[in-house]
């Protein structure tokens, strides 16, 4: 039987680690995600990787988990999503009346995404908003204690982001984290300009790692990492009109350094399973994974820029259900094996 701690949390939960991917509006997908793990008991998130999106998820459920556990967390996830539709109830940038009725999410008949669609194409954002303007970083700002945070220790946290000059992947750690930080993490060069921090120029960590697991290696612990995927690996259709083109070239730039990594893993747990590296020297990674593939493939571009309130619930919803379908087949996994089978699923 089962024991509680003082706290009335049973005393021997799973440890897991979340890698959290960046996708845009589709992030809400991993707060319904979030929401339904944090209000598991059984569970403790030892540590949280995120990019663009995904770095937003993962400062937010940190700073709320550092302020009173995991119900805080989810209250704070909630303020944030929440604050993000009310900046788009005040934007133009609306899915339009004939959008919502053909089927929630995609946002291409909508006539200012048009106008938005056509001058990313033609104006860098240094022209188009050259005072940087980004109300984003203002609600991120808001929401987050970044000062508490970097002083807390507890769970160790990650964003990453891409040097514009370098090419290099920037992981910055929890005493480092700033809302600049998380920002660069998500700046998309054709939507923003490259963000400034300690004197470097950072776009889309997406780009190096959509999230990168090393970290979460590197830092030693348990063994389980949780990858909440939000870009498809596989789409049903060979994309023909230039915005979905694009889309999938971004799509696969950003899976392909996830592909690499789980690769590697792999590898080496082939190795240590046949016995030529040991276990005791090399820790034996236990890869689980939550997606939508076939939910999210079947949206648009445009989808990823639509905050209607909406949208944001479904997805949320999505991935409450995605969540609890993963812990109902897979929670007794946790802490012994892998529940993804990493060669049919990224090879």
């Amino acid at each position: 039987m089962t024991g509680e701690a003082a706290d009335g949390t049973p005393a021997n939960r799973k440890r897991i680690k979340l890698a959290l991917q960046g996708g845009g509006s589709h992030g809400a997908f991993t707060w319904g995600v979030l929401d339904c793990l944090l209000n598991d008991p059984r569970l403790e998130i030892e540590a949280v990787v995120g990019t663009s999106a995904g770095a937003m998820n993962a400062v937010v459920l940190v700073d709320g988990l550092d302020r009173g556990g995991p119900q805080a967390a989810r209250a704070r996830l909630a303020a944030f999503w929440n604050g993000v539709s009310d900046l788009a109830a005040a934007s133009p940038l609306r899915p339009s009346l004939l959008d919502r009725m053909l089927g929630p999410g995609n946002m291409d008949f909508s006539p200012m995404w048009r106008v938005v669609d056509v001058m990313n194409k033609v104006f860098s954002p240094y022209e188009l908003n050259p005072a940087n303007a980004n109300p984003l970083l203002d609600l991120l700002e808001r929401t987050v204690d970044f000062p508490r945070l970097r002083a807390s220790t507890q769970p160790p946290l990650f964003v990453c982001a891409t040097n514009v000059l370098t090419g290099r992947l920037r992981v910055f750690e929890r005493h480092e984290m700033s809302a600049p930080a998380v920002m660069a993490s998500a700046c998309l060069p054709t939507l923003f300009q490259a963000v400034e921090v300690d004197g470097s120029h950072y776009w889309d960590g997406g780009y190096c790692g959509n999230p990168p697991v090393f970290p979460l290696i590197y830092m030693g612990g348990g063994p389980d990492i949780l990858i909440v995927q939000l870009n498809p690996i596989n789409i049903p259709r060979v994309p023909r009109d230039m915005r979905s083109i694009i889309d999938r070239v971004n799509t696969l730039a950003f899976n392909s350094s996830l592909m690499r990594e789980m690769r590697m893993i792999r590898f080496v747990t082939d190795l240590i399973d046949t016995g030529e590296l040991s276990n005791g020297q090399y820790l034996r990674i236990n890869i689980h994974t939550i997606d939508a593939e076939a939910e999210l493939a079947a949206l648009n571009a445009s989808s990823k820029l639509n905050a209607d309130a909406a949208f944001l619930r479904r997805l949320h919803a999505l991935g409450v259900r995605k969540a609890q379908a993963f812990l109902d087949a897979h929670y007794d996994a946790i802490g012994q094996r892998s529940s993804t089978d990493i060669a049919a699923k990224f090879f």
